[in-house]
């Protein structure tokens, strides 16, 4: 069961993740029962699952280098529950494309071999199932630790795969997917970082913040070139609009403003850990 630990006993904290993970899906469906989705409800309901099923992924992702940066053991508790629950996501926007297109296969097929941007996401949906249907300890003594590793370590492969399919479905407004790019190259360097070797010092609360600031710099000039290359925006207006904030914050000052706040967290929890450290050992 979700809101049991590993002995056994019931955790209120694995429930209470649960809950959350279940909350955009209930918002879903109420909008939907509701009428409050708009002219084409399922069209907008596709969209929006298959945005929790690329934000799922990536707090999937933040799990490991969470558990490290915070000191947080009990974070790996949800790590698999997490991934599932991107797949549930994933399954559904497939599921509500389906009915999008009334339920002929045969043109969905079609639509999903002939539309590389479809074509993309479902082979990340394919990689998912198959790291889900393998999420259980019985399979992991099954397929034997390491084939079991190699398998989910694709996981990073279907972040990037989902980004770019994100970005090729998405219209002119690429905001968020800007702000999953950016915040994904923060995961994936700070994944880099830990596995390299604990830093000493300021280094070790600082880091995460000097990462971001590059991460969101990154994200400016990506987001620059990609509207040069998509509608002949100049570069300089587009990195110029980064500084201002009269036409709205751009997905740099978000992923900015994330990183910022991770980092305030990751220095707060350490600091109080090392000071209950030196309490317990004066004590």
């Amino acid at each position: 069961m979700p809101w049991l630990d590993p002995r056994g006993r019931f955790s209120a904290f694995k429930l209470g993740v649960f809950v959350l993970l279940l909350v955009p899906a209930a918002l879903i469906a109420w909008r939907f029962a509701s009428g409050a989705l708009g002219a084409e409800p399922i069209e907008a309901a596709l969209h929006q699952s298959g945005d929790w099923a690329i934000r799922l992924l990536l707090v999937s992702l933040a799990v490991t280098p969470a558990r490290h940066l915070l000191q947080w053991p009990r974070l790996l508790q949800v790590r698999r529950m997490v991934g599932v629950a991107a797949f549930g996501y994933a399954a559904a926007h497939l599921t509500l494309y389906v009915a999008d297109e009334g339920f002929d296969l045969g043109k969905v097929a079609a639509e999903i071999v002939l539309r590389f941007y479809l074509t993309l996401g479902f082979l990340a949906f394919l990689v998912l199932a198959a790291m889900a249907l393998t999420s259980f300890d019985s399979m992991i003594r099954r397929l034997g630790a390491r084939r079991w590793k190699l398998l989910h370590r694709l996981v990073y492969g279907v972040a990037a795969v989902a980004v770019v399919h994100f970005f090729m479905q998405t219209k002119l407004d690429a905001t968020e997917p800007w702000i999953i790019a950016g915040l994904l190259a923060w995961l994936l360097a700070a994944r880099v970082v830990i596995r390299k070797g604990a830093l000493n010092g300021w280094l070790a609360d600082w880091w995460p913040l000097a990462l971001g600031l590059v991460a969101s710099a990154g994200t400016a000039i990506g987001e620059a070139l990609y509207y040069r290359a998509l509608v002949g925006v100049a570069p300089s207006r587009m990195l110029a609009a980064n500084l201002s904030i009269e036409a709205g914050i751009r997905p740099a000052g978000y992923v900015l403003a994330i990183c910022l706040a991770a980092a305030l967290v990751i220095a707060v929890r350490r600091s109080t850990f090392r000071a209950g450290r030196l309490a317990r050992g004066t004590a």
